[in-house]
């Protein structure tokens, strides 16, 4: 038995590996995450309006001057002296963009009009923040206080909050929410993706042996429960594969290419922040980045993240493409798989959109729930993997294996029966009647 789930296992395997879209995929698919991680940003570039300078039309001369003295990125200049604002607006063309306020623009900050030939609105969020604080520093400035700049100054802070979380054991243990957060929706995708497309794959690749009458010839020697446990082994290996390459990918990155990306001076400081000998107070990187970066540099750190994934990545998988094998062994064609793997793909969807959601608060009663539930676990425990209480985490294991070898065990019956079925698109109740013969 064993020997012949073997070779279900090893053609199912070298199968997939061997094909150069699986090499290419598996080798340039973290590229292209980065890449599209990067492409808002250089799409935004691209699409940032240009940079004019602004004439503005103040008759307090209050507003305008502040607004020059504070820009940092947005140029402006005064209205020609002399010149009524009607003529201004009449000759837009030697003075566009025209920013004109009201004589109360201090009392009444609403009264501000832009005119210009075109519309953009990270312009148009710039100037209002320039705009607000040049208005609060004249209305601070109407208190005629002393030395105002200076307690301005003295009186703002950019707070930074740690966040400490202390175990069952009362040990403070250090912990980076912000980046466990981004973590864990990374590693719900990355989950979400494999599943959903490795599920379908082996749905696919039933219907297609099943139309080509291979099936009928293949279980002539070998059992049909056999059979389908190996092509989930042997598609859920070839996942893991990928998984395990990106893992050691992303180690060999950090362990000889992180000094190239983060710069020497960086890479300087992190390194003497992981050994203790940096001087925060005189280090020019943020705390909390090189903290972010102290973790996740860590190989330590990289291989327990990657461990988790294949965990969950085996049970979810073995749970849902046991599904899609039923399905795909009950019907003739894909456009009748189609329509019943929504029984599997649907349910695979929302655990990731409650994954998301569970990322605003990982330890409430719904967050613990879902993530131990077997149908959302996959997705929404790696949300939670700094929160989670290992005992959380072993009956989040637990309880998913067990659904899956449950879940293997019902498929395993509906493919018996449903490999042999032509001509008719089965319903819920065939297939619940196919589960019980015996």
């Amino acid at each position: 038995m064993k020997s012949k789930i073997w070779l279900v296992i090893s053609r199912e395997y070298s199968m997939r590996v061997k094909k150069k879209g699986f090499i290419i995929t598996t080798l340039l698919f973290p590229l292209l995450m980065a890449g599209l991680m990067f492409a808002p940003a250089l799409l935004q570039g691209m699409a940032k309006s240009k940079v004019e300078t602004i004439t503005i039309y103040d008759p307090t001369g209050l507003v305008a001057p502040e607004m020059i003295a504070q820009s940092n990125d947005q140029p402006y200049q005064l209205a020609p002296e002399g010149i009524p604002v009607d003529s201004l607006m009449a000759n837009l063309n030697d003075y566009a963009p025209l920013l004109v306020m009201s004589e109360n623009v201090v009392e009444n900050p609403s009264d501000i009009l832009l005119l210009s030939e075109d519309f953009a609105v990270d312009r148009m969020i710039v100037i209002e923040d320039d705009a607000a604080r040049a208005i609060e520093t004249v209305r601070l400035k109407s208190y005629d206080i002393d030395n105002l700049d200076e307690i301005i100054a003295n009186i703002s802070v950019d707070p930074s909050v740690r966040h400490l979380k202390i175990d069952e054991s009362g040990v403070i243990d250090n912990s980076d929410a912000a980046l466990g957060l981004i973590v864990g929706i990374a590693m719900a995708f990355v989950l979400y993706m494999f599943i959903l497309i490795y599920g379908q794959l082996v749905m696919q690749s039933i219907i297609e042996e099943k139309n080509n009458r291979v099936l009928e010839l293949i279980v002539t020697s070998i059992k049909p429960r056999q059979l389908m446990l190996g092509k989930l082994i042997g598609m859920g290996a070839v996942a893991l594969t990928q998984v395990a390459v990106w893992g050691l990918l992303i180690a060999v990155i950090v362990k000889f290419a992180l000094p190239s990306i983060l710069g020497e001076t960086v890479f300087t400081e992190l390194e003497g922040m992981m050994n203790g000998t940096l001087d925060l107070s005189a280090a020019t990187t943020s705390p909390q980045l090189l903290q972010s970066l102290a973790i996740l540099s860590s190989l330590g750190y990289i291989f327990q993240i990657f461990g988790y994934l294949m965990v969950y990545l085996v049970g979810g998988f073995m749970f849902y493409a046991a599904i899609y094998a039923a399905i795909g062994a009950s019907v003739d064609n894909a456009q009748d798989g189609a329509q019943l793997q929504s029984f599997a793909t649907f349910p695979i969807i929302i655990a990731l959109v409650l994954s998301m959601s569970v990322a605003q608060a990982p330890d409430s009663p719904l967050a613990v729930w879902l993530s131990i539930i077997p149908f959302t676990s996959p997705m929404v425990m790696m949300m939670r993997l700094q929160t989670a209480t290992p005992l959380e985490m072993i009956s989040s294991i637990a309880l998913l294996y067990a659904s899956a070898a449950f879940v293997v065990w019902f498929a395993a019956k509906i493919y018996r029966v449903g490999i042999f079925m032509y001509g008719k698109k089965p319903t819920v109740r065939d297939l619940i009647k196919w589960a019980r013969y015996k």
